[in-house]
């Protein structure tokens, strides 16, 4: 027994010391291959392939992977142990590749250099075939980005009347498990054949919703508010922003949180289509402008007595919500014996989500010639509501105007339209407001003689003088200047039509519906046509007819085109003070040949 069990021994230590070289000793042969995760996958499917080695190098080249794209990668990873004395190393790098076409490829060599020596992978045939119903290739962060974006255009109405606000919201939903770094807009839709008006978003606050049945982050990136113009099925075109998306991984760093990878995305909210209702045509109103909405209509008077060559205020007014900037509102009937400037236009109008809303005047500055009084009669005012589908007429109080003192009107005509007669008191008390007896109160009794005030009075005047000499050089020398004072003129009248443009030069949208509003107020008032008449080639015909300019139409028309293009392009602040600087030329230039 004891000679067995040293026998056990010495066989142990012989073992042990058999090969005295073996503790520490590193397996030199060096490694290099390439592997994959399969050789046939549908081409809606990817492919994982990593090139290992089992000692570090440098100078990594991979292939030109025909026939794939590169989702993914390269992905490098290391690793080192000590096990039972022995050394073990690994590194690796990794790609992900989605198949670009059907049928056989091949990936080709890898090279990297170990210690010197240049070594090389193995070729790999690869066969794609067409898609498989379950995928299951490792989803990448391209992915996980497909699966957690979604970007909706959300339509207040699908059916809306014709000049009825349509909402349109563009709002993004994002999966819990990834978050968006940046966005930028690729395609802004043109909204052609809609007056458009963006509702800016001025904080992008995320809100817990359902989307699908699962539960998403969303937040709105942008809002516009739409009128459709036309009647019929109108398109509206897609949004496509480009993302930034960090997409979390399997990998953790040194301190145990996760990595993320960022993916680049690109998504669109889709075409959508309105059907937009014409509005119907029974129970049409004659004097229907064409607003729509819920309005109050009133006429109010500054004053209602006064006396002749004194001025009074008339405004008519809309108020409410709708389609404000894109009607016309209703002119009164006066009598002629009053003279009426032409309106001032008031608007008041602020754009929200739900649309249009506020008011819109015309002031008009009426002056009487004679002595009397005159009647301004009701007017109507016709508007569609679409919530109870049906016309309403809205009519003003007529309002009687009574000029106490002045001459009368003595031609026996009528003073007024047709079907309005000037109402004028009895005459033969035609100087009744002369006053034949004096109220004078002597001064003797304040010793105004020989007082400060007196002699303040006295010569007062003569240091006004010179200044009156001077005032009445210049006035002879500006009415001497004929082509001066016309030019003057004009220019005031520019500045008058293109002073709510002016006002709207930082916004594009704004600008140019003031200014096209004020190029049409300008011809209606020239060329007394009304809006419904508003063509290019009416509006040539009657400026030729006038004998003015070729140049001066080209540029006017140019104009009404930019104003045209302006909503469905891009519009820098150069140009819209171009376009403002021209308008104010042409409306000079045609207001002294017209």
């Amino acid at each position: 027994m004891r000679l067995a069990r040293l026998t056990s021994i010495f066989c142990v230590m012989g073992l042990l010391l058999g090969s005295p070289t073996s503790f520490g000793q590193e397996d030199d042969a060096v490694t290099f291959e390439m592997k994959l995760s399969k050789e046939k996958l549908g081409i809606n499917e990817r492919l994982r392939v990593e090139f290992a080695m089992n000692k570090d190098g440098d100078n990594f080249n991979p292939p030109t992977f025909d026939g794939f794209r590169v989702v993914m990668g390269p992905s490098q990873s290391i690793s080192s142990s000590w096990i039972n004395g022995k050394r073990s190393f690994s590194k690796s790098y990794s790609y992900i590749l989605k198949p670009t076409a059907q049928g056989n490829f091949t990936i080709g060599q890898a090279t990297i250099e170990i210690d010197g020596e240049t070594y090389k992978t193995l070729p790999r045939k690869v066969q794609i075939t067409a898609a498989v119903d379950n995928p299951n290739a490792p989803k990448t962060a391209d992915d996980v980005a497909d699966e957690s974006l979604h970007l909706v255009a959300q339509v207040s109405k699908g059916s809306p009347y014709l000049n009825e606000a349509v909402t349109v919201v563009y709002k993004l939903y994002i999966s819990s498990n990834i978050s968006v770094t940046n966005f930028r807009p690729l395609d802004s839709p043109k909204y052609n054949n809609f007056w458009s008006q963006d509702i800016p978003v001025t904080k992008y606050n995320t809100v817990n919703e359902d989307y699908n049945g699962k539960p998403y982050r969303s937040v709105i990136l942008k809002r516009v508010v739409l009128y459709p113009q036309k009647a019929g099925k109108l398109d509206i075109e897609p949004l496509s922003l480009e993302l930034y998306v960090d997409v979390p991984t399997n990998r953790r760093d040194f301190f145990g949180s996760r990595i993320y990878q960022q993916a680049n995305k690109t998504v669109s909210a889709g075409k959508r289509t309105l059907n937009v209702r014409p509005l119907p045509e029974e129970g049409k109103p004659l004097g229907f402008g064409g607003a729509v909405g819920q309005f109050d209509f009133k006429v109010t008077t500054s004053k209602t007595s006064l006396n002749a060559t004194e001025s009074l205020q008339a405004k008519v007014e809309v108020s409410g919500k709708g389609n404000l900037k894109l009607f016309q509102l209703p002119e009164p009937e006066l009598p002629s014996a009053l003279e009426v400037y032409e309106p001032e236009f008031d608007e008041n109008v602020r754009t929200t989500i739900a649309g249009m809303q506020g008011k819109v005047a015309n002031n008009y500055t009426i002056v009487p010639s004679f002595r009397g009084r005159y009647p301004i009669p009701s007017i109507s005012f016709s508007y569609f509501d679409p919530k109870s589908k049906s016309y309403q007429t809205l009519s003003s109080d007529e309002i009687t105007i009574n000029v106490m003192e002045g001459p009368t009107d003595n031609t026996g005509g009528t003073s007024g339209p047709v079907g309005t007669q000037k109402i004028t008191v009895p005459t033969g008390r035609q100087f009744h407001f002369i006053k034949t007896q004096s109220d004078l109160v002597s001064i003797s009794s304040k010793h105004f003689f020989g007082s400060q005030k007196f002699y303040w009075w006295l010569f007062a005047p003569l240091a006004f003088i010179p200044l009156v000499l001077f005032v009445r050089k210049k006035k002879q020398e500006s009415d001497a200047d004929v082509e001066g004072n016309r030019l003057k003129m004009a220019n005031r009248l520019a500045r008058k039509y293109l002073s709510a443009a002016k006002k709207q030069l930082n916004n594009p949208d704004g600008f140019y519906v003031a200014l096209e509003r004020a190029l049409h107020n300008y011809l209606k008032a020239k060329l007394k046509i009304e809006t419904s008449e508003f063509s290019k080639e009416k509006i040539i015909g009657l400026l030729n007819k006038k004998n003015v300019d070729e140049s001066t139409i080209s540029l006017f028309i140019d104009l009404l085109k930019s104003c045209e293009m302006a909503r469905y392009s891009p519009i820098t602040q150069v140009q819209m003070n171009e376009d403002y600087q021209k308008a104010g030329d042409v409306i000079s230039q045609m207001d002294k040949q017209l």
